[in-house]
């Protein structure tokens, strides 16, 4: 019954039904979530105080800044995200000037640079759609898998405030999209292009996202590999062709970037030597986190991962940590992710039938599964190494470029479970009911999810944002 009046609504609709509740929710709290720090609730995104310093330089100057700049400096700590990739900032900055033209409200600017990220996240929630319908071709778990990235609480939070890690998430949907494109029907010059532009934004965003990078090149190589009359041989001439098209379309986008930091930073390409060397000539020795990290004196990692429950912390926070890191949901909500992800994560390894792309064959599908575990855990190691040698925090958007992947391997178990190949051909009858059980728990979860989504948005954020000073 759920499924025949699932089944009368157009996707069209739900479609737009989907990206508009995205945007609403997600406008919601980019209006209303504070700015600055406001002790004791602290409802402020995490350091977007600081981010939005590059922003605002880039819109008063229509340039962008050197990171040692004493106008975006920390003063505490000596660095600033100047040294950091500044693509996301860059539109923010360029978006907000064309603002600025025509009123000077600091409120505004504000707000301009938060709905940039606000249409970044409902563009890639577009995206994920595009996504799960090549990855599934059953409606449903199309669906549960859209719904399970575009509104994880935390996954949505992090397209409300000034940040890169939205424009990452975005384009780690677009390389995943053209990863399952390419293997499906090729690597067309569409696909490349689509590619090319998932790399240019992923390398200007965000460096816990560069698995999908080399990932990408991994696919790629190993797509020309054939077998023909029961010999492998590779393709040659496609795989130059478009791997000069990929390539060259990559350089373009990222080759000034680059040039401009080993310009200013003495060939320091990714400007991270450069940002200690501004912390050591500008900030305060005492308080700089690097001097106080795990590393620097001299403890373990088992040290930092026992006195912590530092995967416990990753856990929680990715699914649902607002503010800075001071607005938790429910029990329920964190309960709810755990035993879903726990289900669909053992049943995907062990439980018999089809998961997604079933029409790929098996060496495709292993292929992007192993580049898929590979961008999951990618982050997760940067994420610990970043804690034990530099400052330790357990935040669970450092982890979030792995989302799409993730949540892909929890539906295709969801999937799996619910095909029901599992139990015996002479249990027909007891197929039937359970059939119909897995029918109506797979909608339960879809509801669960928006449900979950709405309380932890409008029972614990917004009063402790309500609460709050303001926004500026």
């Amino acid at each position: 019954m759920v499924k025949n009046f699932f089944g009368k609504i157009k996707d069209k609709h739900i479609f737009i039904f989907y990206l508009l509740l995205f945007f609403g929710i997600a406008a919601i709290i980019a209006l209303h979530q504070p700015h600055m720090d406001t002790p004791p609730l602290y409802g402020n995104p995490p350091d977007e105080p600081n981010r939005y310093l590059v922003s605002r330089f880039i819109c008063r100057y229509g340039r962008l800044p050197n990171g040692y700049d004493p106008e975006i400096r920390i003063p505490v700590y000596g660095i600033s995200y100047g040294f950091y990739t500044m693509l996301p900032y860059m539109v923010q900055g360029f978006v907000m000037r064309f603002v600025n033209l025509f009123t000077d409200s600091e409120l505004l600017l504000l707000y301009t640079a938060r709905f940039v990220n606000v249409c970044t996240g409902t563009a890639m929630a577009a995206v994920v759609y595009g996504i799960g319908g090549r990855l599934f071709s059953d409606r449903r778990f199309k669906w549960l898998f859209s719904l399970l990235v575009t509104f994880l609480p935390q996954c949505l939070f992090i397209h409300t405030y000034v940040n890169t890690d939205s424009m990452a998430l975005f384009s780690a949907a677009l390389i995943v999209y053209a990863w399952v494109r390419a293997y499906q029907e090729g690597f067309t010059v569409k696909t490349s292009l689509i590619l090319a532009v998932g790399i240019i934004i992923c390398s200007l965003s965000y460096y816990n996202a560069y698995g999908y990078i080399l990932s990408s090149i991994i696919l790629f190589i190993a797509f020309y590999l054939k077998k023909e009359n029961g010999r492998l041989c590779y393709d040659w001439r496609m795989f130059l062709m478009r791997g000069a098209l990929i390539s060259g379309v990559v350089l373009l986008g990222i080759g000034w970037y680059f040039i401009r930091n080993a310009i200013l930073y003495q060939g320091d390409l990714l400007g991270l030597d450069s940002l200690r060397t501004s912390a050591a000539l500008y900030g305060n020795a005492e308080l700089i986190p690097y001097n106080h990290s795990y590393a620097a004196r001299g403890l373990s990692l088992q040290t930092m991962l026992q006195e912590h429950q530092f995967f416990k912390g990753i856990f929680f926070s990715f699914v649902a940590a607002f503010g800075s890191m001071t607005v938790w949901g429910g029990r329920s909500l964190y309960l709810f992710y755990a035993l879903l992800f726990l289900l669909g994560w053992m049943a995907f390894f062990v439980v018999p039938g089809e998961g997604g792309m079933t029409e790929l064959n098996l060496r495709q599908k292993l292929i992007l599964h192993i580049n898929m575990i590979f961008c999951i855990l990618i982050p997760i190691l940067l994420c610990t190494y970043y804690a034990y040698s530099m400052d330790y925090q357990y935040q669970g958007r450092y982890v979030m470029p792995g989302v799409i992947p993730f949540m892909y391997f929890i539906t295709a178990g969801l999937k799996k479970l619910a095909g029901l190949k599992w139990l015996p051909d002479k249990w027909e009858k007891t197929k039937k009911v359970l059939s119909i059980i897995a029918n109506v728990a797979v909608y339960a979860a879809m509801a669960a999810i928006i449900i979950l989504l709405f309380r932890m948005v409008f029972s614990h954020a917004l009063p402790v944002y309500l609460q709050s000073e303001g926004v500026l």
